[in-house]
């Protein structure tokens, strides 16, 4: 599941237009953490993961695989 998160992440940055440093400040939490997340490191909270899905326009399942 995180592997999955860390790739849909990657995908929606480039989609977007974005980078890990808008999304941190717009989620508010670190740049480090959000790497973290990028690379498979720390696996996000729940909340985290509606943030993230509320910032892409993007569904909660989309982003953790269970959804294309």
């Amino acid at each position: 599941m995180i592997n999955k998160f860390a790739e849909r992440i990657k995908e929606q940055l480039i989609l977007k237009g974005k980078n890990q440093a808008e999304l941190s400040r717009a989620i508010k939490v670190s740049g480090a953490t959000v790497s973290e997340w990028i690379n498979g490191k720390k696996q996000p909270t729940a909340d985290n993961i509606i943030l993230v899905a509320d910032y892409f326009d993007v569904s909660a399942d989309y982003l953790l695989g269970r959804t294309e």
